[in-house]
């Protein structure tokens, strides 16, 4: 510090008002020191320490670990951040690195922070892709049938909040205000979606569901969409039963079930719906009660009939890329649809 005020004082004394010397002889070595310092083209450290490089072949084998679990290379924690990379470094390689080291070579090395999704390793992949070979006869038998194609599947909405990222002010913590409602203040819904139109059908059900509630929403349905209709939903036990066989023996129906593999739910259209009711309508906040929830779910799905391309856009899954593909590829057969067991 004295030797900065000291630097400072000579050079004030060095130049006059209109940049012409006045003191003492001019120190060009220092004043270039300083000139480099304060353009950043050197960079002083206390003790002289600069934070140690990984080579190449250290930086690939961090690059290998940090792709599977941290337990995988022996630190006993469920997740990588910047001090498990710190702590990996520190084991295999000896050297210290700091918080923003950590994750510069993060970065460096091609990763990014995102929202994971589940893996699901029942899935039998066999099975999906048989599925897949089915979705793109049906969507040909549709076509020539002039039927409609829904997704369909049921969701829970509670009146607390449902937890996402948000953006706040660096340095300030992420807080939801909550009222701790009960468990049972939830919304509970049917909805389907038919990628061909954009159009969703949506249905609240009293409580939980059932092969009633799922017979009951087959009928609504049926009764607001003319012509052939073809619904594809998963293996839940509401998707089975008497009230259900029972609605399903009404005649000239004209209406198919397709179940979809174990274990799928990214081929299902309609979980997208519900994941953007919740981005727009219940993220982060705490709704409090069931009839908040109904009100707000309620002017959402009644905009969904003015947004019919957007809908198509958000719906569409890897189902319908890897369809199009195998078409794209091989002509399809006229079958079919088979009818799912319920």
């Amino acid at each position: 510090m004295a030797r900065s005020m000291a630097v400072g004082a000579g050079m004030g004394r060095s130049c006059g008002s209109r940049g012409v010397r006045t003191g003492p002889a001019y120190n060009w070595p220092l004043d270039k020191c300083l000139w480099q310092y304060w353009s950043g083209r050197i960079n002083l450290r206390a003790n002289r320490w600069s934070p140690p490089a990984l080579d190449e072949d250290q930086q690939a084998q961090l690059k290998a670990a940090v792709q599977a679990a941290p337990e995988k290379v022996g630190i006993d924690l469920a997740n990588w951040n910047w001090k498990v990379v710190r702590r990996f470094v520190q084991e295999h390689f000896g050297h210290w690195l700091s918080r923003s080291s950590c994750l510069n070579y993060l970065q460096r090395l091609g990763f990014v922070l995102k929202r994971p999704k589940k893996h699901f390793l029942k899935a039998d992949e066999a099975q999906r892709d048989a599925f897949v070979a089915r979705y793109a006869e049906l969507q040909a038998e549709a076509e020539r049938a002039g039927a409609k194609v829904f997704f369909t599947d049921e969701a829970h909405f509670r009146a607390d909040g449902d937890l996402r990222r948000k953006w706040v002010q660096k340095g300030m913590p992420a807080l939801v205000d909550s009222t701790s409602p009960r468990w049972g203040e939830k919304a509970s819904y049917y909805s389907a979606v038919c990628l061909e139109t954009g159009e969703v059908e949506v249905m609240e059900m009293p409580g939980n569901s059932n092969a009633a509630t799922s017979a009951a929403f087959l009928k609504q349905l049926r009764g607001n969409h003319a012509g052939p209709l073809r619904v594809i939903w998963d293996n839940a036990p509401a998707h089975r039963g008497d009230a259900l066989r029972a609605y399903l023996a009404t005649p000239d129906l004209s209406l198919g079930l397709v179940s979809l593999p174990g274990y799928s739910p990214d081929f299902n259209a309609d979980e997208a719906i519900w994941d953007w009711a919740r981005e727009e309508v219940t993220a982060n906040q705490c709704l409090g009660t069931k009839a908040a929830v109904q009100e707000k779910l309620g002017d959402f799905f009644a905009q969904l009939p003015y947004r019919k391309q957007e809908v198509q856009r958000r719906c569409r899954t890897v189902l319908q890329a890897r369809a199009e593909a195998l078409t794209s590829s091989f002509p399809t057969k006229n079958v079919d649809p088979t009818l799912a067991s319920v």
